[in-house]
């Protein structure tokens, strides 16, 4: 272990100089990641109605795609994938309510079959470092068995303050970066 090499990386000068447009990209996440946040329930209606209208989107570029192919055998596999994704997208953007908290069921139960597999997995195969994947496990266990017992008001919040807190730590990553590229 004692012969680590370190990495060296060149930064193209073009992207250094525009290290403040980094940085103002990393504050704008995290002040909509905060909106988010105090806003939990308008950023999960808001998250279910953009991704409602991407479903939609795709649905129509399905059914282009099937007229494309035409008969093809692509053909039904386009149709099909433009009605499923058409029947999803709209009932994401009329019932974005009902939407969220079944997303939110989705995420619970992915929560604790996850977290069962890491605490079982790390146990069962005892890994360099099977203490931090076991604790991850059981918090992640922990985050579905919360979030399942609070449902269905947690449908209402839940999303959206997921959401908000993925965008201030990416956030913060591009502050990191800009940082960087400002030393550098």
């Amino acid at each position: 272990m004692g012969n680590v090499q370190a990495l060296e990386i060149q930064i193209p000068h073009e992207i250094v100089q525009y290290w403040g447009w980094f940085l103002a990209f990393g504050i704008g996440l995290v002040v909509l990641g905060v909106a988010a946040v105090a806003r939990a329930i308008t950023a999960t209606v808001v998250s279910m109605l953009f991704f409602g209208w991407l479903l939609l989107i795709a649905s129509g570029i399905e059914v282009v795609q099937a007229v494309m192919v035409g008969h093809w055998a692509g053909f039904f596999h386009h149709l099909l994938a433009a009605i499923l994704f058409g029947v999803t997208g709209a009932l994401l953007v009329t019932r974005p309510l009902v939407s969220a908290e079944v997303a939110t069921v989705f995420m619970a139960m992915f929560f604790i079959i996850g977290g069962l597999f890491q605490v079982i997995g790390s146990f069962v195969l005892t890994l360099p470092g099977w203490g931090w994947q076991a604790l991850d496990g059981a918090i992640t266990l922990l985050l579905g068995l919360l979030v399942l017992a609070q449902w269905p008001v947690s449908g209402l919040w839940v999303i959206g303050l997921f959401i908000g807190i993925d965008l201030i730590f990416y956030g913060c990553a591009w502050i990191a970066l800009a940082f960087t590229l400002r030393r550098a």
